[in-house]
């Protein structure tokens, strides 16, 4: 049912579109209300004109906006549509509101019955989303069937080039841009208008009536036994013949199920080519033109049995929703392959500016090494030059000491010495002051590598001893938990003990109750018939002798009877008695 209701709402929205003469997504309510009695009549369904008016009511502003007119639509139309009604009347009405407005004007190849063909088609191939396109790959299924159908050759480098130009532009054609481009035969290019109208009209018998095979053949009567020619058309879950190929006298219908059967027959009484449908209630024998189109019916009847019993849509449909689901696939791995895609060009972006941040670090590196060897060169520049100074005084000093140069030579040849054991002790102490900068740095390192663990390390202890406490919590609260679950436990045995005690007592005393009230019983029954055998005889003597009695001081009770047998005082004294039994017992 959801497929048919997709389908109507394709030509409806055509017609809803139509209507809205000024492109602003809303038509008048006169305009929705003759549209909405017009769909309930072609499609069957019973007119609620007060729904209709409630829904449309005169105090509401403005037209009604396509969201607006759906609530009304599903409920009160396509929810109550069975398919008992004529798709090819529904797609008519709703084509005859939309052709005026929106058909080109300019000649076409086609007419315009089959353009209307062609828009009933484009509703059954399109896109489920609005507005309706119809996508480059249906549009190249159509014109290979349309091809197929005029028994030309497909002239797939002509599509693709056409399909190249489209995609640049928009991805898909609205049906009116379809029919266009039908109609001015660029892919029919040689055949003449009547080859086109067969075409479109084999494609549309296929995709949407339904036939999956039609041709003339011979069928053989049920009563008179005679052979007749007969136009047979094949569908999904019926074979009908007709007198002729116009499909205006209709001769009966062969249904089908799957406990029909198709069997190739032998030929006899001078007929060729014969083949048997076995259904439930009737046999039909059938002879074809020649042997391949015998085989051709028998394979296809076949399949159709054969689908019939699996519950498979016709192959058209099902081709049509394979190819609906391999888009979805391939736009699905489409977008998950751009997904993957940015993620690499983020990770791409990521990794270019860690390089980059690696490049400002080494070029820190190097401007501070630069900056160390500067002051080291510096430092050079003034010890060579403190040296040069100090030459300069040695050779004063050597000017000066000249007269004593004979008697110093020995001092000169130990200041000499002394002179290079300083030029060494310089060399390695600059080769000393390289190895401590390289060793503070390793301790710096060091230290930090120390530090990193260390914290680490204290990290980690004070998430065990965190570990530690909540499990010594868990454990105290256990031992509680257990403790409390005892005590309860405890009272409730004692409770229970109590109750079973109370329970007996109560027992014990419902049977002294049971037995005291059982003696009673007895007793009020022999007082009763007592009572009764005197009243018996008080009723027989009445009237002719009364006892005389001694008289008592207090005044006696009278009764229905008589005088009582004892006083108020004597009935309340007794009263008393008999409630204090009962309240000791």
């Amino acid at each position: 049912m959801g497929g048919l209701k997709d389908e109507l709402l394709k030509a409806i929205w055509h017609a809803f579109t139509a209507l809205d003469l000024d492109h602003s997504g809303k038509v008048s309510k006169s305009q929705l209300k003759v549209l909405s009695h017009n769909l309930c009549t072609v499609l069957k369904v019973p007119h609620d004109p007060v729904a209709l008016e409630e829904h449309f009511r005169d105090d509401d502003e403005g037209p009604v906006s396509n969201q607006g007119y759906m609530p009304y639509l599903n409920k009160f139309i396509l929810e109550k549509v069975q398919d008992n009604f004529d798709k090819i009347e529904f797609n008519r009405m709703c084509w005859t509101l939309c052709v005026k407005k929106n058909l080109t004007k300019s000649p076409l190849l086609i007419s315009e019955e089959d353009a209307f063909k062609v828009w009933v088609i484009f509703n059954f191939l399109s896109e489920d989303k609005y507005p309706l396109i119809i996508v480059p790959e249906e549009i190249e299924y159509l014109l290979k069937k349309l091809t197929e159908a005029m028994g030309g050759g497909w002239q797939q480098e002509q599509f693709e080039h056409y399909k190249v130009n489209l995609e640049d532009s928009k991805v898909g054609l609205s049906v009116w841009e379809l029919i266009e481009l039908i109609g001015n035969g660029q892919f029919s290019k040689g055949m003449d208008r009547q080859t086109v109208s067969m075409a479109i009209n084999e494609v549309f018998n296929e995709l949407i009536l339904d036939v999956l095979k039609q041709g003339y053949m011979m069928k053989k009567g049920h009563k008179r036994k005679n052979w007749t020619e007969r136009w047979f058309v094949l569908k999904p879950n019926i074979i009908s013949y007709y007198v002729g190929e116009d499909l205006k006298d209709k001769k009966g219908d062969i249904l089908l199920d799957e406990n029909c059967c198709v069997e190739s027959l032998p030929d006899k009484d001078g007929k060729k080519c014969l083949f048997l449908i076995k259904c439930f209630e009737k046999t039909f024998e059938i002879s074809a033109s020649d042997k391949k189109k015998k085989q051709e019916w028998i394979q296809a009847i076949h399949s159709t049995i054969h689908l019939l019993k699996v519950g498979s849509p016709p192959p058209h449909k099902e081709a049509r929703q394979r190819r609906k689901e391999l888009r979805k696939r391939l736009l699905a791995e489409q977008e998950e392959l751009e997904r993957q895609m940015k993620e690499l060009q983020a990770a791409n972006e990521n990794k270019q500016q860690e390089l980059e941040t690696v490049r400002k670090k080494l070029e820190e590196a190097a401007s501070r090494a630069a900056e160390e060897e500067k002051k080291r060169l510096q430092t050079q520049v003034e010890l060579q030059a403190r040296f040069s100074t100090e030459l300069e005084r040695e050779k004063l000093i050597r000017q000066q000491m000249e007269e004593q140069v004979a008697q110093k030579s020995s001092e000169l040849e130990q200041y000499l010495q002394r002179v290079r054991e300083l030029e060494d002790m310089y060399l390695k102490l600059q080769e000393a002051l390289e190895d401590e900068r390289q060793a503070r740095q390793d301790e710096e390192t060091v230290r930090k590598l120390q530090a990193r663990l260390l914290e680490e390390e204290s990290s980690k202890r004070a998430e065990l001893e965190k570990w530690h406490l909540e499990q010594q919590q868990a454990i105290q609260m256990t031992e509680a938990e257990k403790q409390e679950l005892e005590n309860q436990r405890v009272l409730k045995e004692q409770a229970l003990q109590e109750a079973m005690e109370q329970l007996a007592q109560l027992e014990l005393e419902r049977k002294q109750a049971l037995e005291q009230y059982e003696g009673v019983k007895k007793k009020l029954e022999m007082a009763t018939s007592k009572t009764k055998s005197w009243k018996d005889k008080v009723a027989h003597h009445e009237g002719l002798i009364r006892l005389i009695e001694p008289g008592a001081k207090n005044p006696h009770l009278i009764t229905h009877w008589g005088p009582a047998a004892f006083t108020q005082a004597e009935l309340e004294e007794r009263q008393k008695n008999w409630k204090g039994k009962k309240t000791t017992e």
